[in-house]
C-alpha cells in the first residue's frame, strides 16, 4: 500500500499540469481556488484537480511535501507554481497561459512519440 506522500509524488508526476484545491473546478469551496481555476481554465489545455476537501491525508500532507502552507496550489511539469496570488498574476500577465500552453505540447509531443 502506497503512502499518502507517494499518491502525491504519483500525481504530480503523472499530471502534466495539476491543481490542488478546496472544491472542484465547476464548485470551487473557497474564493482562492476559485481565482486559481478561473485563471487556469482561461488557458483552454486541459488539466487535472484535486479536492483537498475530499482527501483530509493529502490536505494534511501536500504543505509539508511541497513546503507552501496553503490552498490552492499549482504544479506545471513537476515543479510548484504558487498559489492563488502568483496564479493570478500570471494570469494577469499573460505568464501563466505560455506556462501551460508549452507544457501541454510538449506532454502531448512526448505522448506521440510514445505511440509512434
Amino acid at each position: 500500500m502506497s503512502t499518502t506522500v507517494e499518491n502525491i509524488q504519483q500525481q504530480i508526476s503523472e499530471n502534466t499540469v495539476l491543481i490542488y484545491m478546496k472544491g472542484t473546478p465547476q464548485l470551487p469551496q473557497c474564493g482562492f481556488s476559485a481565482q486559481t481555476v478561473q485563471a487556469l481554465m482561461s488557458c483552454g489545455e486541459r488539466f487535472a484537480f484535486v479536492n483537498v476537501l475530499d482527501n483530509p491525508d493529502i490536505r494534511a500532507e501536500l504543505p509539508k511535501v511541497a513546503n507552501w502552507p496553503t490552498f490552492p496550489q499549482l504544479w506545471v511539469e513537476g515543479e510548484l507554481v504558487g498559489g492563488c496570488d502568483i496564479v493570478v498574476e500570471m494570469h494577469q500577465s499573460g505568464e501563466l497561459e505560455k506556462l501551460v500552453k508549452a507544457a501541454s505540447e510538449r506532454a502531448n509531443a512526448a505522448e506521440g512519440d510514445s505511440q509512434a
